[in-house]
């Protein structure tokens, strides 16, 4: 199978604003894939649901985060941008997949400990996320999922999913690899853990250079060291360790004048990005969503009639 024959699934929760963890772990990837494959990007709405209760809120979060996946480069003409909830294949599969594993199976997500330890409430959406996750991956043929280092187990737990079902029902569902940047993996967050909303520690993508120099401003410093690691590790996203040598040699323990470079180098590389998102209307946006919509159901459909007539629901 060629490059351009692998067909490739990602997708993000309309959540929030998108930060730079976002860019550097899931769409610099995608973006840079998008250009030798097949690829799906699905706005996880109805993974959102888990935790995000404003209508409003959600709404406008749909709308940002398909701007934002067009401005950093990914073009609606060579892929198909769509909503999971414009596709109810996606649920009707989970349901399925729920009846095939075991409650102790879903207990051992990293995912769903992680949250509940955290404080965030046990709700049953949470606890079943990984078939949805599952579903969403597994009805499009999927062959490669671009997920950062801490995701992966959501495709093994996908893998899991399709073996499950091919060993009950026969052959259907492939078993998808997932493919990781090791070097941008995790990205570091203003605290040094990885760079999260539910953190609070990170550094917006699309937000004014006012904004973006409060967040770096409030990068936590090692007052013990000549190189501020943290700063470092950021800085490192936007330009090569050979390019910030000599500038973190001649500005040794100077942290304000690092952080003060770092806002300047984040802003260069943000500000084209940014403007080209501010062009784009919401009209637009849902024409993109409606086009993409029809694609993935196309698809969708005609996988989900093969499983019910599999797992003999249909006459």
């Amino acid at each position: 199978m060629s490059d351009t024959q692998a067909r490739i699934f990602t997708g993000l929760q309309p959540s929030g604003k998108l930060h730079i963890g976002n860019y550097f772990g899931s769409l610099k990837p995608m973006a840079d894939l998008f250009e030798s494959h097949q690829g799906l990007l699905m706005i996880a709405d109805y993974h959102a649901l888990t935790s995000l209760r404003r209508p409003a809120q959600l709404r406008e979060n749909i709308i940002d985060v398909v701007k934002d996946y067009i401005a950093v480069g990914i073009n609606p003409t060579n892929s198909t941008i769509f909503k999971q909830s414009d596709v109810p294949e996606h649920t009707e599969l989970a349901w399925i997949f729920d009846c095939l594993v075991t409650v102790p199976f879903l207990q051992q997500a990293h995912a769903y400990k992680d949250k509940v330890a955290k404080g965030l409430e046990a709700n049953a959406g949470l606890f079943t996320y990984p078939m949805l996750m599952a579903a969403d991956i597994l009805l499009y043929d999927t062959d490669i999922v671009p997920v950062g280092k801490d995701q992966q187990q959501h495709v093994e737990y996908a893998r899991e999913a399709a073996a499950k079902f091919n060993l009950a029902f026969g052959p259907t569902f492939k078993e998808p690899k997932e493919m990781i940047q090791e070097e941008v993996a995790i990205v570091p967050g203003t605290d040094g853990k990885k760079m999260s909303k539910s953190y609070g520690n990170t550094i917006p993508l699309f937000a004014s250079k006012a904004d973006i120099a409060a967040a770096v401003m409030n990068i936590v410093t090692d007052s013990t060291g000549e190189r501020p690691e943290n700063v470092y590790a950021i800085h490192k996203l936007f330009k090569s360790e050979a390019e910030l040598a000599g500038l973190y040699e001649e500005k040794k323990g100077k942290y304000k004048d690092l952080k003060e470079a770092l806002i300047e180098d984040i802003e260069a590389f943000v500000a084209p990005m940014r403007a080209k998102r501010d062009n784009i209307t919401d009209e637009e946006v849902k024409k993109v969503l409606a086009e993409g919509a029809a694609k993935a159901r196309t698809i969708a459909s005609a996988k989900m009639a093969d499983v019910r007539k599999k797992v003999g629901v249909s006459l």
